[in-house]
């Protein structure tokens, strides 16, 4: 597995020449919608196969990997043009094996909401040993907020089962109007009749509804409510736990420091919450944000920070990474309160280099691509993940040796991602 960048005056067949890959394979790996359309600067998935199979009539999935000695999901993983369909047409090409052995075990988790494009969470699914449906809320009596159609939630539930990925529910304190509240947090924590109705009513629906657990995610609690909150995580655990076998999760907001300050930070004492779930999400992710100034999303340097606290606080293999799966594109100047950023896919974002003639940069301290152009007089500033920021991440699980990815968010397909985390690690599934 390579990662080229594309230069002046590369095309498709030149780069194909260059590695001896099929340049079909680099196109569908990087989901090219137009492989004509390269911009300088752009980063390429370069996969070399070591096995190679072209189905015949009457393959499936299913027969292809049992010819082979590989898992249906190890097929799916290695072939995303299949989007996890078990229907194989002949004349497919298929990849079987790499040049590259991965043998660390990766347990990795995304995050979806319920209106999620069916073939999208297929595709993803093979790369998946949790999923993560975003969110239920709480009302001030202790019962839920649904993240949606009760329908739409069961049919996740029954396709990540499908797939061996376990379907975990999440918690948040998002109110009906769909916004975290320090309030709620306060009052949900300090309220001991509201606190066990939460604590109870997210047990029964774990159990109706057949989740394997639970991630909570309390933001912008206030400092004073941490141990509070810890304790909180602690009793939800134990309670799921009196049932089944349920893990519970606990997402972290990116401190690098006891004492980093602000509402976001003060209310995650890291060693507490650590000890009271089984796993912990750091979100490492979201400095680049909709209405902050322009920059990487998931700068590499700033990740990093995190994890060095994270894993003063407790072992590696207690966390998952933060990886952001989309970018931003900000109108310039910059200012703050007005200015809000265009989301985009780590798709369009090369693409829509290239149609404004822009050459894609990379900062090497953060690791992540980044260009700017003008449209109709306004200049705009673009940062997005791409192949080298994905690897960078993975090398720095790697480095670690943490316990997996949490990916935000599964909405959207982003080949590259997906292909290096299953060529570095091996992903654990449940079936």
């Amino acid at each position: 597995m390579r990662i080229y960048t594309v230069a002046e005056g590369d095309s498709i067949y030149s780069i194909s020449n260059l590695f001896g890959t099929p340049a079909s394979l680099i196109i569908s790996d990087n989901e090219l919608p137009d492989p004509v359309a390269l911009a300088i600067g752009q980063s390429l998935l370069i996969r070399q196969p070591a096995t190679v199979y072209v189905a015949s009539e009457g393959d499936t999935a299913s027969s292809v990997a049992e010819r082979y000695g590989i898992t249906t999901s190890q097929l799916w993983r290695k072939n995303p043009a299949l989007g996890g369909r078990e229907t194989i047409y002949a004349g497919e090409e298929l990849v079987i094996t790499e040049n590259s052995m991965p043998s660390s075990p990766l347990v990795t988790n995304a995050y979806v909401y319920p209106f999620v494009d069916e073939n999208v969470l297929r595709k993803t699914l093979p790369y998946l040993s949790y999923l993560t449906v975003f969110t239920y809320g709480i009302r001030n009596d202790g019962t839920l907020i649904s993240p949606g159609n009760d329908a739409a939630e069961a049919r996740i539930i029954a396709l990540a089962r499908e797939y061996g990925t376990r379907p975990l529910m999440m918690l948040s304190t998002l109110t009906e109007d769909g916004t975290f509240s320090n309030e709620l947090a306060e009052y949900v924590l300090s309220t001991q009749d509201v606190r066990d109705a939460v604590i109870r009513n997210v047990a029964d629906t774990v159990e109706r509804l057949g989740y394997a657990g639970v991630d909570v995610d309390f933001e912008y609690i206030n400092g004073g409510d941490a141990a509070a909150y810890a304790q909180f995580v602690a009793d939800l655990n134990a309670s799921l736990k009196a049932r089944g076998d349920y893990a519970v999760w606990v997402a972290l907001a990116p401190k690098s420091s006891d004492a980093q300050p602000g509402l976001l930070y003060e209310g995650h004492d890291y060693a507490a919450l650590t000890s009271a779930a089984d796993r912990a999400l750091l979100m490492t992710y979201e400095w680049g944000y909709a209405f902050g100034p322009p920059q990487a999303v998931a700068p590499l340097d700033k990740v990093r920070e995190v994890v060095r606290y994270a894993v003063t606080k407790a072992d590696a293999d207690k966390y998952l990474l933060g990886i952001p799966n989309y970018g931003y594109d900000w109108k310039l100047p910059y200012v703050k309160g007005v200015t809000e950023a265009e989301a985009l896919s780590n798709v369009e974002a090369p693409r829509r280099a290239y149609l404004r003639r822009a050459r894609i940069m990379f900062d090497e301290a953060a690791a992540s691509p980044y260009y700017t152009y003008y449209q109709d007089g306004i200049e705009h500033e673009v940062w997005y993940e791409d192949a080298r920021s994905a690897y960078a991440k993975a090398m720095l699980i790697a480095d670690y040796d943490m316990f997996g990815a949490g990916i935000w968010n599964a909405m959207r397909f982003f080949a590259p991602l997906w292909l290096i985390l299953d060529g570095t690690f091996e992903i654990v599934k449940y079936m």
